[in-house]
């Protein structure tokens, strides 16, 4: 999409996907912790984010394109389903069979976005899925039917949502935007409906989850679409599956067994992997200095980026 990057700014998006992984993991903890209807939480996240999106990027460009309108809807979807999913079935459930979209993007990418699949990506897909499917040997569960088929089709709908992105091109942060106010209109009903809301507590975790878990990690998500392909971005934010438990460990006491430390540390590797053979392969550097990608949405820094081209 983008012309050739330096190893600065491959090294800056990859660390912009981890960063959003790490924040990503925070959910299954926190939306569980909410008492209140899985569809109004999804609204009310989703209209905190879009609040905070709007914020960061207001030199938005609102076509309305196909990809922008597509990225909108598959991205409501995921966010909607997700909070679905992780009410009705187990956490671990929720966060494994979403994190099927790999597959669904290395079959797609290259006819959708001329993106070449390598032999290496098909391995590291076939390494972390086993890893994965370890770490949840001993959670996983036919618990909760209908959170298992949301789940997967959040799953689907999170590949899309990696390909219509980067279809998109340099707007990536538009069709985010629009799906999450999509989402929080969805949910709109469901938070008028009969029963009591959050309370206090309830609230502070969604203004978290909104602010921090879907806000700023999908802030860095657009960043790290527009310099990455799609299969290595959903490869590397896979991740979030293993860190999960690890806040559940921290907050809840749950202590993962043998299998899910043998899965989780197979996944960390493949993604260590994955990154290291992605900047080791960059082709020849252009000329470096602060990137315009990075500061378009910031004028103050655009403006020393400029006097520093000066000197």
């Amino acid at each position: 999409m983008n012309g050739t990057l330096s190893t600065s700014d491959r090294r800056r998006a990859l660390l912009a996907i981890l960063l959003a992984a790490v924040l990503w993991s925070a959910g299954g903890v926190l939306i569980k912790s909410v008492d209140w209807h899985p569809a109004a939480i999804a609204g009310m996240r989703s209209a905190i984010a879009s609040v905070v999106l709007w914020c960061l990027f207001r030199n938005m460009h609102l076509t309305r394109s196909r990809y922008q309108i597509g990225g909108a809807l598959t991205y409501a979807a995921m966010v909607t389903l997700f909070v679905v999913a992780t009410k009705l079935t187990t956490a671990a459930n929720a966060i494994f069979l979403q994190y099927t979209a790999p597959v669904h993007v290395a079959l797609f990418s290259r006819w959708f976005l001329n993106e070449r699949v390598t032999k290496s990506d098909i391995a590291i897909i076939a390494i972390t899925l086993c890893g994965m499917g370890l770490f949840f040997l001993d959670r996983l569960t036919f618990f909760g039917f209908w959170g298992n088929i949301a789940a997967i089709v959040s799953g689907m709908a999170f590949a899309w949502t990696c390909l219509l992105v980067r279809r998109e091109g340099e707007d990536t942060v538009e069709p985010l935007f629009l799906g999450n106010v999509l989402a929080a209109l969805i949910g709109l009903p469901f938070m008028f409906g009969p029963g009591p809301g959050p309370d206090l507590a309830g609230w502070l975790t969604l203004i978290v989850l909104g602010v921090f878990q879907l806000g700023f990690s999908y802030a860095l998500f657009s960043y790290a679409m527009k310099h990455l392909p799609a299969l290595e971005v959903i490869l590397i934010s896979t991740i979030e599956p293993i860190l999960n438990p690890l806040w559940v460990l921290l907050f809840l006491g749950e202590l993962p067994g043998k299998w899910a430390l043998i899965g989780g540390a197979v996944v960390v590797i493949s993604v260590t992997l994955k990154g290291v053979m992605s900047v080791r392969q960059l082709p020849p550097a252009r000329p470096t200095g602060i990137s315009a990608d990075i500061t378009a949405p910031y004028p103050a820094f655009q403006d020393v980026a400029i006097k520093k081209s000066k000197l």
